[in-house]
């Protein structure tokens, strides 16, 4: 179980280090004149945390429940996307007059994201060997 939120975690640290650092260059070099009323920091936490809950949740699920893991990754997506239309709230109930920049800079990561932990979460539930899952 260690090993598989390791595996995870080896590959999201470095990316969403690299993803944040590319999107605060260009945010800064080319969108420095539009106001952001999310923070790119704010937007890369909620993404790196909701994918290492959702997948260490999955791993638990995948453990105890074997067959009901590909149900679980379906409920930890609604959440998640549940819990994205909270997150960008004080954007949706701002007076900003152009929403689409703060709306892009977060679903742009949120799909590279979901992508990221799509590919994890089909490794796990393709496991069929059930001493993988231990």
């Amino acid at each position: 179980m260690i090993k598989k939120i390791s595996k995870l975690l080896m590959v999201l640290l470095p990316l969403t280090f690299v993803l944040y650092f590319c999107q605060e260059f260009i945010l800064s070099n080319f969108f420095n004149h539009l106001e952001f009323k999310l923070t790119t920091i704010s937007i890369y936490f909620f993404h790196f945390f909701t994918v290492i809950v959702s997948y260490v949740l999955l791993v638990i699920v995948n453990k105890y429940f074997f067959p009901q893991t590909g149900y679980a990754f379906l409920a930890f997506g609604i959440i998640k996307m549940g819990l994205s239309v909270y997150f960008l709230t004080p954007v949706i109930q701002s007076n900003l007059a152009d929403k689409v920049p703060d709306v892009l800079s977060f679903f742009i990561p949120f799909f590279i994201y979901l992508f990221l932990e799509t590919i994890f979460s089909v490794t796990l539930l393709n496991s069929s060997n059930l001493n993988d899952n231990q």
